[in-house]
């Protein structure tokens, strides 16, 4: 019987009550799912909270009868895991904050690193467009958009090299994506990959 089956087997067994189940399923994936977790953050300490708040998801997610990944259980919680990573980054903001739709994602497909040959060629012309792009902003929201994404610096760090206030620095990022936004959309760019 391979793994997969046994997947669906333990998280139908769980479902109808069964806690040992899932026990089995946290035991058998929980070295692949930490090591994941530890290569993205490096820190043992947040690891193990976004390893916690994983299973922690997925439980509720069993419990509320909302789980329909048949036969793909690794992978759905691999996604569970990767989500919370984002949501660590961007609570601590080394990652910037969009606001909108989630379709906006340039700046993770630029933060990939796990990319094959194909999607590295799509990333680097994304990366050259993206450049192109952010010329046509004014010149105060294109520094501070240079400055956040490619330099990773703080707004605290922004604020004080423009010397403006932080609510201003983060305002200009603020316009510099919307107007970003209208820039791809004018120009019919297509960012996915």
């Amino acid at each position: 019987m391979d793994n997969t089956l046994q997947d669906a087997t333990l998280v139908s067994k769980y479902i109808q009550g069964d806690e040992q189940a899932l026990e089995q399923l946290i035991n058998r994936h929980s070295h692949r799912i930490y090591s994941f977790i530890y290569s993205k953050v490096y820190d043992r300490d947040v690891a193990e909270d976004i390893f916690q708040d994983t299973f922690i998801k997925v439980i509720r997610t069993l419990k509320a009868g909302s789980y329909n990944e048949e036969g793909k259980f690794l992978p759905w919680v691999m996604r569970i895991a990767h989500n919370l990573v984002i949501d660590h980054f961007r609570k601590n903001a080394r990652m910037p904050k969009f606001q909108g739709t989630d379709d906006f994602n340039i700046f993770t497909v630029l933060g990939d690193p796990s990319l094959n040959a194909e999607k590295q060629l799509i990333k680097d012309q994304v990366e050259n467009d993206v450049r192109e792009l952010i010329k046509e902003l004014p010149e105060d929201q294109r520094e501070v958009l240079i400055m956040r994404i490619y330099k990773d610096m703080s707004f605290k760090e922004i604020a004080a090299k423009t010397d403006v206030s932080i609510n201003t620095a983060l305002g200009r990022m603020r316009y510099a994506i919307i107007n970003l936004r209208k820039i791809i959309e004018k120009n019919k760019i297509i960012l996915t990959n």
